[in-house]
Formats: structure tokens, C-alpha cells, sequence
């Protein structure tokens, strides 16, 4: 069952990437609309990030739509606890002796260290995600693009090839 809605996922991402990849954005602009998603999505957001996608693409036309809401399908609901639990670690690394496993604390205080050290662990998880997602979806482009400049190449050049049957 988690197999399944793995696979459904990753084909939701390629489908959207792949459709990123032929716009008439730059590689730039794809990456950066993947990063941007990529940081967004994984924040705890609580599912606001997609209304802040409909806003930033209404504000900003060299955004990909397909490449910020691949971001969506990777960072997906049975990855993310995996990006939760990552990020309150991180948090407490980055806390060290006033994290909230360091502590014999009060409820309410224990809850004040544990939300800071999720939120200060998750910044810097989407950070790092966007970073690397930015590298990834940009070589990705630029590999595609080239690939099919070369096939376009091969097969003729884009005006005779339409009239060869």
C-alpha cells in the first residue's frame, strides 16, 4: 500500500517536472520555482503553502507552475513525518542542552522548547532541501533541454520535420 502511493507520487513529480522541463522558462527559473516550493512544502505550514503558491504565481510570472508544484508531490505526505521527526533532531542538535530531551521541564515549558526546536530544526531542513533540490532540478533541465535539442537535431530541424510523413 505505501508502495503504491510511493509510485503514484513519483509519477505525479515526473509528469510535472517533465512538463517544467519543455516550458519557456529558463533552468534558473525552473529550479528556483522548485526550490521556492521545496522550502515551502516543507515547513510546517499546515497545507497554507499551496494557497502561498496560487499567490506567488499570480504575483510572479517567471515562476514554473508545473516545477513549484512538483515540489507538492515530492515532499508528500509519507515523506514529511520523515522531514518532522529530521527536523526536531536537528533542532536539539542545534539547541543542544535546552532541548527539550535535556530538560525536566513544566508541560508548558517542555511545549515552548519542543515547538522552537521543530520550527529552528525545520528552517533549516527546508533550506538545505531547497538548496539541493535547486542543483538537482536545474542539471535536470539543463540534461533534458540538451537531450531533446539533440533528438530535435537528429530528426531535422523543427520546421521541415512537421512536413516529413
Amino acid at each position: 500500500m505505501v508502495r503504491e502511493r510511493l509510485a503514484r507520487y513519483r509519477d505525479r513529480a515526473r509528469r510535472k517536472l517533465l512538463a517544467a522541463f519543455r516550458e519557456e522558462h529558463t533552468p534558473h527559473q525552473v529550479a528556483a520555482s522548485f526550490a521556492i516550493g521545496v522550502f515551502v512544502t516543507a515547513l510546517p505550514t499546515g497545507g497554507l503553502g499551496v494557497g502561498l503558491f496560487f499567490v506567488l504565481i499570480s504575483l510572479q510570472a517567471w515562476i514554473s507552475k508545473p516545477a513549484i508544484f512538483a515540489s507538492v508531490a515530492v515532499l508528500n505526505p509519507v515523506v514529511k513525518p520523515a522531514v518532522y521527526l529530521s527536523s526536531f533532531q536537528v533542532g536539539a542538535l542545534l539547541l543542544g542542552s535546552d532541548s527539550v530531551g535535556s530538560r525536566d521541564a513544566l508541560s508548558g515549558e517542555s511545549a515552548r522548547i519542543a515547538i522552537r526546536q521543530l520550527v529552528l530544526g525545520n528552517v533549516v531542513i527546508a533550506v538545505g532541501l531547497a538548496v539541493a533540490g535547486y542543483a538537482l532540478v536545474k542539471y535536470l533541465t539543463r540534461l533534458h533541454r540538451r537531450r531533446s535539442d539533440r533528438f530535435d537535431m537528429a530528426s531535422g530541424s523543427g520546421i521541415f520535420s512537421n512536413l516529413r510523413r
